[in-house]
């Protein structure tokens, strides 16, 4: 599980060889969620409120790049480090 960013103690992730819709996985303390890239809703799991906003407004910044690292990690590449959530 390639990690792409890290912020206040959230750690996001791209899996290699996923299943569509495009998606990336967040981590805070014991809790996960995988959020769509495309309409930012999330797909399964839950993770603390304030967290799950945070995760929202960074990805909303980076779609673009969220995207992209989808597209190579796809094809087993390593995704690109995100700048984090400041």
């Amino acid at each position: 599980m390639p990690e792409i960013s890290r912020f206040y103690g959230i750690i996001i992730a791209i899996f290699y060889n996923e299943h569509n819709p495009p998606h990336f996985h967040a981590r805070y303390g014991g809790q996960k969620v995988a959020i769509n890239i495309n309409n930012l809703n999330v797909l399964d799991g839950e993770i603390q409120p304030r967290a799950l906003s945070m995760v929202i407004e960074w990805a909303s910044l980076h779609k673009e790049e969220l995207l992209k690292d989808w597209e190579l990690a796809k094809e087993n590449q390593p995704p690109q480090k995100i700048a984090p959530l400041k």
